[in-house]
């Protein structure tokens, strides 16, 4: 069972993917909805992992993890984003991401890439 970190601008998919991992017996310490949440969660919570949606207000899910990265090097980051960002995607990844999973989620999709991932 891992601590899980969601953090989506969307309160929407925060609940589907919520679901998804209480389901798989993953705890979920926390969410945010901005990318400057997410490094704040990230210092106070300390989880195995975190899940980050690309596109947020404020600031986006690629600049949170080069933070996350540098202050944690260990940090466990999958992206998340809708379909047709792959350059996005790519650009997660150099900066540090583990994996990515695209919505709308598929729940084995999700489940998969977390357990690889951790």
């Amino acid at each position: 069972m891992a601590k899980i970190l969601i953090v989506d601008d969307a309160k929407f998919m925060r609940i589907t993917l919520s679901n998804i991992l209480k389901k798989a017996n993953h705890e979920v310490v926390g969410e945010g909805e901005t990318g400057k949440d997410a490094i704040e969660l990230y210092r106070q919570l300390n989880p195995d992992l975190v899940t980050m949606d690309i596109t947020m207000p404020e600031m986006s899910g690629i600049e949170a993890v080069k933070e996350i990265k540098k202050e944690f090097p260990q940090a466990k980051v999958i992206m998340c984003s809708a379909m047709g960002q792959q350059k996005m995607v790519v650009e997660a990844i150099e900066a540090g991401a583990k994996d990515f999973i695209v919505k709308p989620f598929d729940e084995a999709r999700v489940l998969d890439a977390i357990n690889r991932v951790l």
